[in-house]
């Protein structure tokens, strides 16, 4: 049985990896990589799963990006400190859900890291990586991310903020 749900209408490039990782803690559940409709991947995208990554409808996801809800060892995150003397293979693989809601664009380069939501109609800048939460309706960019922009929908344009 798959652990990916492909969804309907999706569009991959070239090179593109997609990966599930069986964990003891996720052997029940059925699907840990789900994708929605019409979401389009392009060249060398890479997204692993060990818990849930969710697509919603309508992603566009630029070339070279990387998504993952998992790390080897954690840093804080947990309120747990992997020693950097442990081998970085070794060390226990956290991990937390990512979800991407529909009509997000995210640009070329941009890393997505663990217990992300990326809010609907978002865009991701190139190059950013997303550590927290964007807000739906956003213009996030930077390392880290970090909000330049919303949409408001009484003037309908894009608000520097």
């Amino acid at each position: 049985m798959s652990r990916i749900d492909f969804g309907k209408a999706l569009t991959t490039g070239r090179g593109c990896r997609l990966e599930v990782v069986i964990l003891e803690n996720n052997l029940q559940e059925k699907k840990l990589l789900i994708f929605g409709s019409n979401i389009q991947l392009n060249d060398y995208v890479h997204i692993t799963a060990a818990e849930k990554v969710i697509l919603e409808d309508n992603v566009l996801i630029a070339s070279k990006v990387y998504i993952s809800d998992c790390s080897h060892g954690t840093y804080g995150k947990f309120d747990i400190n992997d020693h950097p003397d442990t081998i970085p293979k070794d060390r226990k693989l956290y991990s937390m859900p990512v979800t991407i809601k529909k009509n997000v664009w995210i640009g070329e380069g941009v890393c997505v890291l663990m217990g992300v939501t990326i809010g609907e109609g978002s865009i991701i800048g190139s190059n950013a990586v997303v550590s927290k939460d964007i807000p739906s309706y956003s213009i996030a960019v930077g390392n880290p991310a970090k909000v330049i922009k919303k949409f408001d929908t009484n003037q309908q344009k894009w608000i520097s903020v």
